[in-house]
């Protein structure tokens, strides 16, 4: 059976309509352990979570399943980005729900260097037409594009 994934050549987007599901892939520089951190600690999670690249306004993390986050960024201080964590696998899986969604991001190391997939599996269809034609794949896209310039910049700190 043929998958239905679609992805842009060239692109880390793929959508999957089979599975209602946008996937963006990063990699990085860095070791798995401190990918997971960035985006468990809300020390790392201010510094990149705004696609404008704007430091978050609010930045709460109860890091356990069941414990909730709470994300408000400085332009938009009146749309939270909200949820409740169910699976916590340090340094390898994250997984909650938000917006009436499920969020994954699956980290593994390869080649010496860190792979990361974020998936939004959205709950039906016209979820994930709502969620494409809102632009979440694109804001995401920037999102992930500020957590690999934040890494960079942590790494020629640290050198």
């Amino acid at each position: 059976m043929p998958s239905a994934l679609q992805n842009a050549p060239g692109s880390n987007l793929g959508i999957d309509r089979a599975s209602n599901t946008i996937r963006l892939a990063r990699d990085f520089d860095a070791p798995p352990a401190d990918i997971f951190e960035a985006w468990t600690k809300p020390e790392h999670v201010t510094c990149w979570w705004d696609a404008a690249g704007d430091p978050l306004a609010v930045c709460e993390i109860d890091l356990r399943p069941g414990g909730s986050f709470r994300f408000v960024t400085r332009g938009h201080p009146d749309l939270p980005f909200a949820g409740v964590y169910r699976e916590i696998a340090p340094p390898d899986r994250l997984i909650f729900e938000a917006l009436g969604s499920t969020g994954r991001v699956l980290i593994r190391e390869a080649d010496g260097r860190t792979h990361m997939i974020v998936e939004i599996e959205c709950s039906s269809s016209e979820q994930l037409d709502q969620f494409l034609k809102m632009g979440v794949s694109a804001g995401t896209g920037r999102t992930l594009d500020s957590l690999v310039a934040y890494m960079r910049s942590r790494a020629s700190r640290a050198a």
